[in-house]
């Protein structure tokens, strides 16, 4: 065996970042034998590069480019740096790039310099624009756009889409879902929150739905069957530590 590529051994093992109440959330790194940082960046890279077909959208290469897509593509007014867009998707600088690479080279995304700075952005100028935004939205969307809402909203501890979009997004093989449906930890205003499920549901072209839970009910054990039956399927939680 290639020393380079230590040998993945035992179950994996799942860091704080990755637990609900205890309980594994979305992707982890495995656990490996004189493992290193550089290691487990390069696993986790190839491995979402590996999946040849997404269930959120077949037609893509990988699961990363899809990410890449939504946080580019449904911003169209913004420019990102190689640095922004891998710290967003958790993934390492060299794999960013060669998404980026590929994607500025089919002209789909534009890049430009700026001193020692890269900054990619998406491209709104060709016939495919418009139908490859709306394609993202419909399959991608959620999560940055659901990200990007509730950043800083008042009252929001943490967030987790739930149900088939969360199914789709973790690999699980079903029919395109046909709404979003999102779990909100905390205390935020409900009409407050209500008008931003509206707002995001226009965006999407897709039903949000928004249900809230005290955090007292969501890091305790319960019966409650709502909370068992969350807590038992896919969860995807979103990034709220990013700009309001």
């Amino acid at each position: 065996m290639d020393p380079a590529f230590p040998q993945v051994v035992g179950p994996p093992s799942l860091s704080a970042a990755h637990q609900v109440a205890g309980r594994p959330v979305g992707m982890y790194a495995a656990c490996v034998e004189g493992s290193t940082i550089s290691y487990i960046h390069w696993a986790h890279d190839n491995l979402r590069l590996m999946k040849i077909s997404p269930t959120l959208l077949p037609l893509l290469r990988s699961q990363m480019q899809g990410e890449l897509l939504a946080l580019v593509v449904l911003h169209p007014e913004r420019e990102f740096t190689l640095t922004e867009l891998a710290g967003s998707l958790g993934a390492s600088h060299t794999a960013v790039l060669r998404e980026v690479d590929r994607l500025v080279g089919g002209g789909i995304l534009r890049d430009r310099r700026v001193g020692r700075s890269r900054l990619v952005s998406s491209r709104t100028d060709t016939p495919l624009a418009g139908p490859l935004a709306g394609l993202i939205a419909a399959t991608y969307g959620p999560l940055p756009l659901l990200s990007e809402a509730l950043a800083g909203f008042a009252g929001v501890v943490e967030a987790f889409i739930y149900g088939s979009w969360a199914a789709r997004y973790n690999g699980e093989p079903g029919p395109p879902p046909a709404d979003v449906d999102v779990l909100v930890v905390g205390d935020p205003d409900p009409d407050s929150l209500f008008d931003l499920a509206e707002d995001v549901s226009r965006r999407l072209h897709r039903e949000v739905n928004v249900h809230r839970v005290t955090t007292e009910a969501w890091t305790t054990d319960t019966d409650d069957p709502f909370l068992t039956s969350v807590r038992e399927r896919p969860l995807v939680r979103l990034n709220l530590d990013q700009e309001a």
